[in-house]
């Protein structure tokens, strides 16, 4: 399906705008699983004309993401990755869990960035960051699209390290989204040390219902809640 590819019209609108030299794109992957990390990627590109079929990571087949993953880690200025692991989704929330793993992405980075651009509607990040939220800025913006495919290809290989030990859960090809094989593994065998336990998936598994997990405070709650049931392979 065409696309028109990604440009760098809002990391030049924020240069010219804020006086900002150092614009990193950032993008997460995992919000929609339930088990694994959350990943959170930072790139910074530059102004730099972007390798060919660069767009979001969902548009790109897996064999290609893979490629033009291994590319984007030599073509980028700089990038890095930051997670929040199932135990702090668990107890901050996701929306928190999210700014946790891209602030630790961000401060990972050799140099500190002057401005974000953050895919979506909603800034997780908040001050002191600069921040330009983008709707669609994975398939608009090419620093956000480096970082969505950059943060793709490295959490699905992540949870893919997790299917020799687990491998009824077939987390290699579902990467910790539920799929029908991982619906059915979960019902038979309960979740494992890599599962979200406070999910509302396990409202729907009697038998592993008392494993679920609440967190103390409703405000916690009311952040997850528009992250937990996505699907965003």
């Amino acid at each position: 399906m065409p696309y028109e590819p990604p440009t760098h019209t809002v990391e030049r609108s924020i240069r010219a705008t804020t006086g900002a030299r150092i614009v990193a794109g950032v993008d997460e992957v995992g919000r929609g699983a339930w088990a694994g990390p959350v990943t959170v990627c930072a790139a910074i590109t530059g102004l730099r004309r972007p390798p060919p079929g660069l767009t979001d990571s969902k548009l790109i087949t897996p064999k290609r993401r893979t490629e033009l993953a291994d590319h984007l880690e030599s073509w980028v200025t700089a990038y890095a990755l930051g997670h929040s692991s199932p135990e702090e989704i668990d107890e901050l929330g996701m929306t928190a869990a999210l700014r946790l793993a891209a602030v630790r992405a961000l401060d990972a980075l050799p140099v500190r960035p002057d401005a974000v651009i953050l895919d979506g509607k909603h800034d997780y990040l908040g001050v002191p960051w600069q921040v330009r939220t983008v709707i669609k800025g994975d398939q608009s913006c090419v620093a956000v699209a480096a970082a969505s495919v950059i943060a793709k290809v490295r959490r699905d290989a992540m949870m893919a390290e997790l299917q020799g030990e687990f491998s009824v859960f077939g987390f290699a090809e579902n990467a910790g989204y539920p799929s029908p094989v991982h619906k059915a593994a979960l019902a038979e065998l309960g979740p494992t040390p890599h599962h979200r336990l406070s999910w509302a998936y396990l409202d729907g598994l009697p038998r592993w219902r008392h494993l679920k997990k609440v967190r103390l405070t409703p405000e916690a709650a009311a952040l997850e809640s528009g992250g937990q049931l996505g699907f965003d392979f």
